[in-house]
């Protein structure tokens, strides 16, 4: 029995000698391989996806810098190009405005330059081609009580002569 106790210590101190042995991590520096491609680890770029507007169309460069041209911002004659001049040129207009002053328009800016966004085929635009309601005295009764009672309104016609 001792010499079975005494065997199976000896086991166990074997084995957790052997463990640290197997247990170290060996790391290789220089390269890394992910499915066959070798990457090289000083020389990788770290890639990112680009989000948001990367240059102005050149029509859009155009009609900003026929605006600061007109508010005086400006000079000579609208090239297109989001060159350094107009670039400066905004970013003294957004200045002088209290806006932000980075590189790319603030849209505040270009509202205020009359360069907003086209609302005007928008349904409840001032001068659309779409039809004004009808006045609320050339509905039918019938159908106005019916207008009330659905939306839970008590009109007075209907409290009239009614006793509690």
């Amino acid at each position: 029995m001792l010499s079975s106790r005494a065997g199976i210590a000896i086991a166990l101190a074997a084995l957790m000698a052997a463990v640290p042995v197997f247990a170290t991590v060996t790391h290789k520096t220089g390269t890394h391989t992910r499915s066959g491609h070798k990457l090289s680890v000083k020389g990788r770029a770290k890639s990112h996806k680009l989000h948001g507007q990367q240059a102005i169309d050149t029509n859009r460069a155009t009609q900003i810098q026929q605006a600061l041209i007109r508010e005086h911002y400006l000079s000579g004659t609208a090239s297109g190009q989001w060159d350094t001049t107009t670039q400066a040129a905004m970013q003294k207009y957004q200045a002088d405005h209290g806006w932000q002053t980075r590189l790319l328009p603030d849209s505040r800016a270009l509202k205020s330059l009359g360069l907003g966004p086209d609302y005007s085929g928008a349904l409840n635009a001032k001068d659309s081609s779409f039809a004004s309601p009808t006045p609320a005295s050339t509905i039918p009764a019938g159908q106005a009580a019916g207008f009330a009672a659905a939306s839970g309104v008590a009109t007075p016609v209907a409290s009239v002569g009614v006793n509690h």
